[in-house]
């Protein structure tokens, strides 16, 4: 990644094609990649997670990308996402026209098969009630279908949702299967080579939607499906020699998945070059700091620097409680402790950090919201004095796990729970003190104790406590008390872009509760939060 000026173009420029996107260039030159653009869809990430599930890499790009620039990218193929938006409503998001003349394989879903309907001289317009949730779709009598093969069963469940449909096909397309209320649920131009589906091939609730993907990307597409972690991993080690050159560089170790992978990659590529320091924010989760430095310092052999600098982040924090100011207050402390703590490595120029690619996603970009600033995305002060080094920025976290198993990392690192760059300052609602973080590393303890000893680790992609900043009544001995409530929140997921709360059983909730409220002083309440994302974010900050 460039310094965070750069976030923008490098993502969305992605339509950029003098070489904003230089790092990604270096990681998958000579493989295929896929373009996935997105038209404002909740599963926009999702499609291109199914595309690398089919060992091909994808990227997420704009709608305005112009045919110029998909050109310049020279993509195996192309797919139009969904979108919550009409074809027919004023700014309803469409696609430079030049793009259907390129030549390259195109498949539509969703919106993305209207538009291209649309845009081709077919007819879309409003199909009945519409059509959500769980549809039968049916192969049309005496079609022949290139996508909808006959290894697919001719009548099939899929996902819906949609208002509009198309109507009418574009000249030279053929309708190869319908439902009741999309009678081109399927259509096709295979001398075009363009492809649209009316339902959602990307989400589990089409049984057989990845089927159908990789027929488009293997078959139609012609990718040979080289994506893997081992090629990532050789890519990656040419990329990091190429960057650092004879330099030296340090890296930001917290002890997660990200940081642990990111060290372990660097390291593979330079060797003794690389210096990791562990700053110590004070924010971390009970007894975390003496696991890293016992990690990493004495099993996985890298140099490693330890910073204790809670006083000065608890110091930075007092009296801030809006939330994208405490994250900026920290990601800009972390850098400076950094520069700080160079030392013997006072010569470093780089700085390796664990940056995912929902990190980046969910940080903006010049056609998204800033759903919230990443410590090391968007929290990165401006005047930063490394360049940045981000060899995980491409991947999604079930593919970090997976590069960790490559490199030999131990499982109690690569399955670690995610935990935030800014660690339990975003799970303290209002100003963080040294007490609350006190407060908050039990009760989050207990919370993970419970459900190790209930075997629900794996099952469960995120869990800790939140303390909240109010105060509730409550009675406890006879007594009346007026303590902290901590909620508990829980989710499953495969790649943290959406996520639903885990259903954890009863009785395991009730015993952390009650050890809660026993065993952590000032707490009296606890709550289980039954948010899914969206509409909620996995962290409350």
């Amino acid at each position: 990644m460039n310094a965070p000026d750069g976030i923008t173009d490098e993502l969305a420029g992605l339509g950029d094609p003098s070489g904003a996107v230089r790092e990604s260039a270096a990681v998958v030159a000579g493989r295929p990649t896929v373009l996935v653009v997105d038209f404002g869809a909740q599963y926009a990430q999702l499609i291109a997670r199914r595309v690398r599930e089919a060992n091909v890499y994808s990227e997420i790009v704009p709608h305005t990308i112009t045919a110029e620039q998909v050109a310049a990218r020279g993509p195996a193929a192309v797919i139009f996402s969904g979108g919550p938006k009409s074809v027919h409503v004023e700014g309803a998001p469409a696609i430079d026209p030049g793009i259907y003349d390129l030549g390259v394989p195109i498949l539509g879903i969703c919106y993305g098969a209207q538009l291209i309907a649309q845009q081709l001289g077919g007819r879309v317009g409003g199909g009945g009630a519409g059509e959500y949730g769980r549809t039968v779709v049916e192969r049309i009598d005496g079609t022949r279908s290139t996508l909808l093969t006959d290894d697919l069963p001719a009548k099939q469940t899929v996902w819906m949702s949609h208002f509009d449909a198309v109507l009418e096909v574009p000249d030279g397309f053929v309708a190869t299967a319908a439902s009741e209320g999309a009678p081109n649920a399927v259509y096709e131009s295979p001398e075009r080579r363009i492809w649209a589906v009316q339902y959602h091939p990307e989400v589990a609730h089409t049984p057989h939607g990845q089927e159908l993907i990789t027929r488009f990307l293997h078959e139609l597409a012609g990718c040979d499906g080289s994506w893997t972690m081992g090629n990532f991993i050789e890519s990656s080690v040419a990329a990091i020699r190429a960057q650092v050159g004879d330099g030296r560089a340090i890296c930001g170790l917290s002890g997660g998945v990200d940081s642990a992978v990111a060290a372990a990659l660097v390291h593979r590529a330079i060797g003794s070059q690389l210096t990791c320091v562990f700053v110590d924010t004070g924010l971390m989760r009970k007894h975390e700091g003496d696991q890293v430095v016992e990690t990493f310092r004495r099993h996985q052999g890298i140099e490693l620097i330890h910073v204790r600098a809670g006083d000065r982040f608890f110091e930075r924090l007092a009296g801030v409680t809006e939330p994208e100011e405490k994250r900026k207050a920290i990601g800009e402390l972390f850098i400076r402790v950094f520069e700080d703590a160079r030392g013997g490595v006072e010569d470093a120029a780089f700085l390796v950090q664990g940056t995912l690619y929902p990190d980046v996603i969910e940080s903006g970009t010049a056609h998204a919201s800033t759903i919230k600033s990443h410590h090391n995305v968007g929290g990165l002060p401006d005047d930063l004095d490394f360049e940045l080094v981000e060899p995980l920025r491409l991947l999604f976290k079930d593919e970090v796990r997976a590069v960790g198993h490559e490199l030999g990392l131990p499982d109690e690192i690569v399955w670690r729970q995610p935990f935030p760059g800014p660690g339990l300052g975003v799970r303290i609602i209002g100003e963080v003190t040294p007490d609350k973080v006190a407060t908050l590393q039990e009760a989050d303890a207990i919370v993970r104790e419970e459900l190790r000893i209930a075997g629900l680790e794996r099952e469960i992609w995120q869990a800790f406590a939140v303390l909240p900043d109010i105060r509730t009544v409550g009675v406890m001995g006879d007594e009346r008390t007026y303590g902290y409530p901590v909620i508990i929140r829980a989710v499953t997921s495969e790649d943290a872009m959406t996520a639903d709360w885990a259903r954890i059983p009863y009785d395991v909730l009730e015993t952390m509760a009650s050890r809660i409220i026993n065993e952590v002083p000032g707490v009296n309440r606890v709550a289980y939060d039954i948010t899914s994302k969206p509409p909620g974010t996995i962290e409350w900050e």
